[in-house]
């Protein structure tokens, strides 16, 4: 086939769960490619000369290679090809702003075509765990001169973390993680919901970390646990701190005290990492009322929504944002999947007051109307009140997806440690190095709320910028 031929050819989209149904269950909603579809899909690559997919991938996967190697059917060398780069495909593949990325960087991007990297990089993890028991050949360990391996600590167990952890054990360090949770994954499992990313999903690819030599301790807080000389002390000679940023932003307005008031912090770490929608099966109860309000426009948002409306009792769930349909910051086909399971989105509209009843739950929320004025800072046009356009929603429950900031548990007790203004620690972008020599520090707690790969690009930058160092102290 020619490539004028590929390039008329319509991108081939998955197979997915029809809205009635999946607003039933957990289940994940796209069902992904089989492996013919795989290749119908993957032989669409016009397998440009200059391949400008790899440079819109931050952890610069060789994207026209394995799909190539799908296209002519040989899964294994795909699979090969992408964990040369990346330690966590199959996460990849489900929640990565392709969009936004490699497929806009796609030359078919240009005819609104861009080939599904996404899709494809998700078919050759998903074939990989179908068809391989994985077995990894452990690096040979690089020793100190008191021939001890030489160990790195990793806090965190986020998409960061879990990254430079899996980078240094190839390049035969010793790291281990330090997760708070009792289970590891950080935003991958508390904060995505499992029809997005299964969590069977995370820990396959935390096994994979596991062989490759990582290890891994929970229900260990630095800042409380550990300290970082304890660390330091304990006989690691480098630190990555990876802990995403994880307090919950407010709104500040009458209300948001009363019973019924969710942080998504909150409201996603119940539903996912404690599976509080098989309440009594497991021990975490989540009780909604049957109206339900979500305040934001990102993928927070829409996955507290989407979660919302599969919980018992519910009946109506509304999105609340401050802004138009084109500047909400979640992904298009999040958004579309939202409205496709009758999400309810009132838009340029802004929360005023949490209206409480005489038992102190929220029984009302009064909203102002917004029109669009002249663009901030983000470069979106700045939301303006309406004066006297305020109206009432009836609801029972309000839940507050509007960001996140750091938590400075760990940081406020790390002396030398620079902030920024915001309580983000500084770190080169390009190498992770923070204030402390033989620290780094990458993801969120560097950049404030960001995307799952981003964070993984910085963790790449940092194992690089680790080995570095201690080559040159050992």
């Amino acid at each position: 086939m020619d490539n004028n031929a590929k390039n008329k050819k319509s991108r081939l989209h998955m197979r997915e769960q029809e809205p009635a149904e999946r607003i039933k269950n957990f289940n994940e909603v796209p069902f992904g490619y089989n492996e013919e579809e795989a290749k119908l899909e993957a032989a669409r690559c016009l397998q440009c000369k200059n391949p400008t997919c790899i440079q819109g991938c931050p952890v610069n996967i060789n994207i026209k290679k394995f799909i190539k190697h799908i296209a002519d059917g040989d899964f294994s060398g795909a699979i090969n090809t992408i964990r040369e780069d990346n330690s966590l495909p199959a996460v990849c593949g489900r929640v990565c702003p392709q969009e936004e990325q490699c497929e806009k960087a796609c030359v078919l991007f240009k005819v609104k075509n861009p080939i599904n990297i996404g899709g494809l990089e998700r078919f050759a993890a998903d074939w990989e765990a179908e068809h391989i028991n994985i077995e990894v050949a452990m690096k040979e360990k690089i020793k100190d001169k008191n021939n001890n391996p030489v160990k790195v600590a990793i806090i965190g167990s986020g998409p960061a973390g879990l990254t430079v952890a899996g980078d240094l054990a190839k390049m035969g360090y010793s790291p281990t993680i330090f997760e708070a949770l009792h289970i590891p994954g950080g935003v991958l499992t508390y904060g995505i919901p499992e029809f997005r990313l299964p969590k069977k999903i995370v820990a396959r690819e935390v096994e994979y970390l596991k062989k490759l030599g990582v290890e891994f301790q929970f229900n260990s807080v630095i800042g409380k646990s550990y300290t970082m000389n304890d660390l330091f002390n304990l006989g690691y000679k480098a630190i990555f701190i990876g802990v995403g940023a994880g307090t919950p932003l407010f709104l500040n307005i009458p209300g948001e005290n009363l019973t019924g008031v969710f942080s998504a912090n909150e409201f996603l770490t119940r539903i996912n990492a404690m599976k509080a929608y098989l309440f009594p099966e497991y021990d975490t109860p989540v009780r909604l009322g049957n109206y339900v309000a979500v305040i934001g426009g990102g993928n927070v948002a829409m996955d507290a929504a989407r979660s919302a409306k599969r919980l018992k009792n519910v009946k109506d769930v509304y999105i609340i944002y401050r802004r138009s349909e084109e500047e909400m910051p979640a992904r298009i086909e999040e958004v579309k999947r939202a409205k496709e399971e009758n999400i309810i989105f009132k838009l340029l509209s802004n929360p005023v007051e949490i209206i409480g009843n005489e038992k102190g739950a929220v029984k009302a929320i009064k909203c102002i109307k917004m029109q669009l004025g002249e663009p901030d800072d983000s470069g979106r046009r700045r939301p303006i009140p309406v004066p006297g356009s305020e109206f009432i929603i009836d609801v029972d429950t309000v839940i507050l997806a509007l960001g996140t900031k750091a938590n400075r548990l760990l940081t406020s007790d790390v002396k030398n440690l620079k902030l920024n203004k915001w309580g983000y620690i500084e770190a080169n972008p390009e190498t992770g190095e923070t204030s402390i020599p033989g620290v780094f520090a990458g993801g969120d707690i560097t950049t404030g709320s960001a995307t799952v790969i981003a964070a993984m690009g910085a963790g790449r930058k940092a194992a690089k910028a680790i080995d570095k160092y201690l080559k040159s102290i050992l």
